[in-house]
């Protein structure tokens, strides 16, 4: 290939990535939908997925890609017998499709690498081949057609006018190499362009800098309003003095002079600053109205249809759930709802933790479900919807609900509350205990869930974009997150308070109200002072003392019968804050801090203000935290004396793997034992104490699922936790784990030391 051409492929490359993309997404949604849809409509979909394939193998055939080339034309052949009722849409085939799609995907990825990997090619390749050649009869049973892949794909290559054996493949898997491709140059689309996001997002960046010029210009032609005001009053002042008594006839004609030389300063100053303000309130106005179109307009650009994001979930649907035994259908409504990209790619991490959270805990297995008379198949529907500004978004499932019983118990079992706590809360608030860090009602954990962290992350993230997050559930009928984040990132509303000399920021979305209360209408409650809104005691505390530069902690001082509060509200919970002056909402640019500062304490982003000074944005979730540590609290009890260093068992038949665990336990500074299998493992119990027992399962005599049922059955050692690790990654040797009484399943495959050391951190 001519320096020339190897120039213009690579440019091609990138164009051709992205194209390839949109094409395996259209082709995953299809199967997706096949596996679902009524007959009438699967020809309409396999014909779609079948001229994807055929658009992408030429376009892969234009950037001289031999192995997507064969990969298209083989997914066709299969296609073509679908169409032609050859064969059959069965589980089996679809199930070869999606995995020829993640092939794919992973080869168009690898593209800008210099060695992509292409090992098994070869083998879909020619599963795909069998596939397409088995001719599906009415009573199910599969023969085998006469015809061989070469001739076919020869047929169709003359029918397109192209030399036979261009997409052959070798019976081995080896690419017959192509002749080097025509580049023919690629028209732009009209109307459309593509350009990188990184500068959209730079182009959005330098708009929203804008706004502090519209800021600026308000805050001018309000001080000069002030300046005016001011000038009023002095005038009107000057007006009630008495002028001094004076001999009529003896004023001096220099007196004179003066005082009408100092009336009309007077009277052109005020005249020029009435011009000014005009002048300035007119600028305001301007450059309001084309900033805010500006914003806009930029801010359109980054707005996507949700529909784009969501492309791959049903078949991150499908994959999870056909993992876990059961069958779940997913519906997607509002999808042609646009929102920033930004505010997307947060909610990503959350929606899939809410999904697998809802197929793992939530969707009961098919013969569950057949006994509470529901339907086999589960169902997870994601909804989207604008409200005032922002948008909300509802996770349900029709599951079995959360026991609100479960949460507590989990809750006070990892430390999360005390039973005293626990005996407090209200029904909803027993519910907001999911989203706390370590609290989880699994039964054990495995490397994708039990952890008691996804719920958390989710929590983290939408408060990390100021949202807001609700829980409804109902015992055998289901459960529903909903969630309620702003469209777009780029600026937000916002209180503006006074405290110590300090401004803050206040999101408006958190603040439920701000008012002015009686000092003598606060009571102190436990030690701490509460004021009541509509009927219910809420905790009040001091701004300034939760952000540490004022010392009094939370009590109200200060001059006047009056105190001013914001009540502030985040993931349930409600209390209020004791400031100097509320000055205003308004809106705000959002500044983050940087990466030297990615994450301080009770700070969420600055903002800056139309005086151009830059004020902290205050994350209220880290201050409702922080706000509880004002208040008094009963010393901790001290223990003397060097501690006793937990103690674990290690039993693993493996001398290699045996050492690297009992290193690994060590150096995080467990006592460790070892034994060789469930036998010795037992005997090991009974003349020593541990705090936990890590185990492999396949083991000789005594494997690690018998030595878990036998601890379970006895008395004394019935509550000790036990870790498996193993190599069996099975969704029935889980179920077996779980039925024997593990407490966690670790699969050596995704082993992470960092991981075990976390389980068993959680465990004890």
């Amino acid at each position: 290939m001519e320096p020339r051409d190897e120039e213009l492929l690579k440019k091609l490359l990138p164009m051709f990535k992205i194209e390839a993309q949109e094409h395996l997404k259209v082709i995953s949604s299809g199967l997706v939908e096949l596996e679902k849809s009524e007959s009438k409509n699967q020809a309409e979909i396999i014909e779609t997925i079948y001229r994807e394939s055929h658009s992408m193998k030429g376009a892969a055939r234009s950037v001289n890609r031999s192995d997507i080339v064969a990969i298209c034309q083989s997914m066709e052949n299969v296609f073509s017998a679908l169409k032609r009722e050859e064969i059959a849409p069965a589980s089996r085939i679809l199930d070869l499709l999606h995995q020829t799609v993640d092939r794919a995907s992973d080869l168009i990825t690898e593209l800008e690498t210099s060695h992509a990997e292409k090992s098994g090619v070869g083998e879909i390749i020619r599963k795909l081949e069998e596939a397409a050649l088995q001719k599906q009869s009415v009573s199910g049973r599969e023969e085998t057609k006469d015809i061989r892949p070469d001739s076919r794909a020869g047929e169709r290559e003359k029918r397109e006018g192209k030399a036979p054996g261009v997409d052959s493949v070798a019976k081995t898997g080896a690419f017959i190499p192509e002749t080097p491709p025509v580049i023919v140059p690629v028209p732009s689309s009209t109307g459309t362009t593509r350009i990188s996001t990184a500068k959209l997002d730079a182009l959005l960046l330098k708009a929203e800098e804008m706004l502090s010029v519209k800021l600026a210009a308000g805050q001018l032609a309000l001080e000069l309003k002030t300046l005016k005001n001011s000038f009023a009053q002095w005038k009107k002042g000057m007006a009630k003095r008495k002028p001094p008594k004076t001999t009529p006839g003896l004023e001096t004609p220099g007196e004179a002079r003066d005082k009408g030389e100092t009336a009309s300063l007077l009277t052109s100053f005020e005249g020029g600053l009435t011009r000014l303000i005009k002048t300035a309130e007119y600028d305001q106005r301007s450059t309001a109205v084309m900033v805010d179109a500006l914003l806009d307009d930029m801010k359109k650009t980054l707005m996507l249809p949700v529909s784009s994001f969501l492309e791959s979930f049903p078949r991150f649907v499908r994959g999870l759930s056909h993992d876990a035994g059961k069958e779940v259908d997913l519906n997607i409504e509002g999808g042609e709802i646009e929102i920033d990209r930004r505010v997307l790619d947060e909610m990503k991490d959350p929606l899939i933790h809410l999904v697998r959270n809802c197929i793992d805990h939530g969707i009961e297995m098919p013969a569950d479900r057949k006994k509470k008379n529901k339907a086999a198949r589960g169902n997870i529907k994601i909804s989207f919807s604008s409200r005032d500004g922002d948008i909300e978004i509802a996770v349900s499932d029709d599951g079995a609900g959360i026991d609100a019983l479960k949460v507590s118990s989990a809750a006070q079992n990892c430390g999360a509350i005390s039973s005293e706590e626990a005996g407090r809360l209200e029904a909803y608030e027993t519910l907001f205990l999911v989203f706390r860090s370590g609290v989880t009602t699994s039964p054990i954990i495995t490397d994708i869930s039990g952890r008691g962290l996804g719920l958390a992350i989710v929590r983290e993230k939408v408060e990390k974009l100021n949202g807001s997050i609700s829980i409804d559930t109902q015992p055998d009928i289901g459960t529903c997150f909903r969630m309620v984040v702003p469209l777009t990132l780029a600026t937000f509303r916002g209180v503006l308070v006074g405290v110590g000399g300090h401004l803050f920021v206040l999101p408006s979305a958190n603040v439920e109200r701000v008012a002015r209360v009686r000092k003598d209408e606060i009571r102190t409650v436990e030690n701490r002072e509460t004021v009541s809104f509509d009927g219910q005691a809420v905790s009040l505390v001091r701004l300034g003392a939760v952000l540490e530069f004022e010392t009094t902690a939370g009590r109200v001082n200060g001059e006047g019968p009056y105190a001013q509060i914001a009540l502030l509200g985040s993931a349930g919970k409600r209390m209020a804050f004791l400031v100097d002056e509320v000055l205003q909402e308004q809106e705000i640019l959002v500044k983050n801090l940087g990466p030297q500062l990615s994450r301080v304490r009770n700070i969420a982003g600055a903002a800056l203000l139309g005086t151009g000074k830059v004020a902290p944005i205050l994350n209220i979730h880290d201050l409702m935290i922080s706000a509880v540590k004002v208040a008094p609290a009963p010393a901790e009890t001290i223990i003397e004396g060097p501690q006793k260093r937990l103690s674990i068992l290690v039993v693993e038949d493996s001398i290699t793997a045996r050492t690297l665990f009992k290193t690994i336990l060590e150096s995080a500074g467990y006592e460790v034992t070892t034994a060789v299998d469930g036998i010795d493992a037992f005997y090991a119990l009974q003349a020593a104490e541990f705090n936990l027992v890590v185990s492999d399962v396949e083991m000789p005599r005594m494997n690690g699922f018998d030595l878990t049922a036998k601890i379970r059955t006895d008395k004394r050692l019935s509550d000790l936790p036990v870790v498996l690790v193993t190599a069996l990654e099975s969704r029935r040797d889980r179920e077996r784990g779980i039925d024997a009484g593990a407490n966690a399943y670790v699969v050596k495959s995704s082993f992470e030391q960092s991981n075990l050391l976390e389980v068993i951190r959680r465990l004890i």
